[in-house]
């Protein structure tokens, strides 16, 4: 089997998108706490551009937050999913390497679990672009802890079944996107925030199936997949609900 493209994953959430919004997880409190920090102002009352927004998670976060915000998506099935969750937050087209966005008019650009889907040699520029004097890139992704077994033990079967994730690998966590700024303009500080929560294993197995690493190889590998990881956790947690922990890697950069 070919190897799927960078396209053909980042295309593979459309047709996923209410597995999606029903079971990622969402982002705690301290997550905007510590960017607000970072940033050195509050997102309330700034204008927020939600880059690769989906099905809305972040953005609805970040409007609760008291944030103006304009949600830009590319994919079909994510947008229209994204307008019957938040029917209130306008939303556009366009991706994070030609933002339909005017210069010099955020506050803050945002990224959640998306800024690996972007080329940095465009994506850079157009945030400072579109940035204001002041104003802040903040990138973030839920990550998998390193130091909780079964976590660990569960991403080595998913790496030994479907392989790693080429695009993740090479930018898609806090550390590695630092590395990523072709202008040198940016200097990102790093914060990392842990949370949890306690889901179904259904819901669970339904998150971890809503990667594009299982929506690439097809219903008949992931769901065979999925079967027999449901069976491995159940004999873990017989009373059928799984504490999902996560690192959040946040990176956050101020213009001058």
């Amino acid at each position: 089997m070919t190897a799927p493209s960078h396209t053909d994953r980042a295309r593979s959430f459309d047709a996923a998108a209410a597995q999606y919004a029903a079971n990622r997880p969402s982002y705690p409190p301290a997550l905007f706490d510590a960017m607000e920090e970072l940033a050195g102002h509050p997102l309330t009352g700034a204008r927020v551009v939600d880059v690769g927004a989906g099905t809305g998670i972040a953005t609805a976060l970040l409007r609760a937050r008291g944030a103006d915000v304009l949600a830009v998506e590319p994919g079909d099935g994510m947008a229209a999913q994204f307008r019957r969750a938040n029917p209130d937050i306008p939303i556009v087209r366009g991706n994070g390497n030609a933002l339909p966005v005017a210069t010099a008019s955020a506050d803050f650009i945002t990224y959640a679990q998306a800024w690996h889907w972007t080329d940095p040699a465009h994506s850079v520029p157009e945030a400072l672009r579109v940035l204001r004097p002041g104003g802040a890139l903040a990138l973030w992704w839920n990550t998998t802890p390193l130091d909780i077994p079964w976590h660990v033990a569960q991403a080595d079967r998913i790496e030994r079944r479907f392989g790693s994730h080429p695009v993740v690998e090479q930018n898609g966590s806090g550390a590695r996107a630092a590395l990523t700024d072709p202008t040198g303009s940016l200097a990102f500080t790093a914060r990392k925030v842990r949370w949890s929560r306690r889901v179904p294993i259904d819901t669970h197995l339904a998150n971890i199936g809503s990667h594009s690493i299982f929506l690439v190889h097809g219903t008949e590998a992931s769901t065979a997949f999925l079967a027999e990881e449901k069976r491995l956790l159940l004999t873990a947690f017989p009373d059928g609900i799984i504490e999902e922990t996560y690192d959040v890697d946040l990176l956050v950069a101020t213009t001058s």
